[in-house]
């Protein structure tokens, strides 16, 4: 027996700034039969006048969603820039369809138009929205000779993209300026970012970034020098570190539990490892809590939830993580409420400091298996006119499957 596949009541139509010039025969079609048109101010100015009705994008986006739902079961055609599924409005949208209801018509986008310009090879380019985002997801990119496109909200969000190059240290970058490209207003001008002298920059904007500079670079390695999280000390350091991240083994896409986060480092680096990991720490401490945050928006990854308060108390709703961190708050009744709460197969490690916590994981250890790990470091410091070597507290790793 065959399904029958029910007709697509909206279709999404990427627009490009030269208006109906950009429009496939596919997306004509669509506009001809539609029984309504519903897009952004800018979007609907750059075609003809429609012979069906017409209803302007509210302000905030979100807002529209309920108001195009209400047409369901009518032939919409809905205006989005370029490509919708690139930075773009239609998963916003679609999130809330079922895949029946609705069809795409990309034209080219932003990234696409902007590597043509600068003959970039775009699968070598690091292609990021900001026109919605803190400028500080570009810091895992910026290394000298890597090539970044971004979205820029408008002319003042240029401004600060320099200038946050420049405090980075990377001043020297060069800085292609893509103004409405494709239409009839398309300009490209180029700058080093601590030079940039113009302020009339046109709505779509885009930045083509060739770094280069003295400025620091995030290494892709787990177990990063510790100097790239602030901290008050309670931090998990980076060797310890990462032989945690090792155990944790994070995969694209996958959930952390950070209990105890201190200075947030292992969920920050849990997140680093793939654009698409999540990750929720839990901290004790409010003012540790906050440091957190600024260290996982500092290194471009403001993705991190967190939660303020004591596990077992204290833990994430929603959806089962796929590996826990517990670097503190280490207790029996934290053990046996995870135990009781997550799913076959949770990856868990914990980290012990004290005798007592030791003994604990010792305990767990030869209740229910794993891998028990004691890490002992030293390092060479003056011992008079000479050097010896100075041994850290040692620190005992537990890791389990459940």
């Amino acid at each position: 027996m065959t399904d029958t596949v029910p007709h697509a009541w909206l279709t999404i139509i990427g627009v490009g700034e030269d208006g109906a010039e950009s429009l496939v025969p596919a997306s004509r079609a669509a506009l001809a039969r539609a029984e309504l048109v519903i897009g952004p101010a800018r979007h609907l100015s750059l075609l003809p006048a429609h012979s069906c009705p017409v209803i302007e994008w509210p302000v905030p986006f979100a807002d529209g969603i309920a108001r195009l739902i209400e047409h369901r079961g009518r032939r919409v055609v809905m205006l989005a820039s370029g490509d919708p599924f690139w930075f773009g409005a239609g998963s916003s949208v679609t999130a809330h369809l079922s895949r029946e209801e609705w069809t795409a018509i990309p034209a080219p986008s932003t990234f696409t138009l902007a590597a043509a310009r600068l003959g970039w090879p775009l699968q070598d380019v690091a292609c990021l929205g900001l026109h919605a985002a803190p400028l500080e997801r570009l810091r895992p990119h910026l290394s000298p000779g890597r090539r970044v496109l971004a979205l820029l909200r408008d002319g003042e969000a240029v401004a600060a993209l320099a200038d946050y190059l420049s405090r980075q240290g990377f001043g020297s970058s060069a800085l292609h300026v893509l103004e409405a490209q494709g239409g009839p207003r398309e300009r490209v001008r180029l700058t080093a970012a601590d030079a940039l002298s113009f302020t009339d920059v046109a709505h779509p904007v885009a930045v083509g970034i060739e770094c280069a500079g003295d400025g620091r670079t995030l290494p892709l390695t787990p177990g990063r020098p510790d100097d790239w999280f602030a901290s008050d000390g309670q931090l998990t350091k980076s060797p310890v570190r990462a032989l945690a991240l090792s155990a944790l083994a994070p995969r694209p896409g996958e959930l952390l539990w950070d209990i105890g986060a201190g200075s947030g480092s292992v969920g920050i680096e849990w997140l680093l490892a793939h654009p698409a990991n999540r990750a929720c720490a839990i901290e004790a401490d409010p003012m540790r809590a906050v440091r957190a945050q600024a260290n996982a928006a500092a290194l471009g990854v403001d993705r991190l939830d967190l939660l303020t308060g004591t596990a077992p108390d204290v833990l994430p709703e929603g959806p089962a993580p796929d590996a826990v961190f517990i670097g503190g708050g280490l207790s029996d009744a934290l053990l046996d409420r995870l135990w009781a709460r997550l799913p076959p197969g949770t990856r868990l490690v914990a980290n012990a400091v004290t005798l007592e916590s030791e003994a604990l994981l010792t305990r767990w250890h030869g209740a229910k298996g794993g891998s028990l790990l004691r890490i002992e470091l030293a390092d060479a410091a003056p011992l008079g006119s000479k050097h010896g070597w100075r041994a850290r507290y040692p620190v005992v790793q537990w890791s389990v499957t459940l």
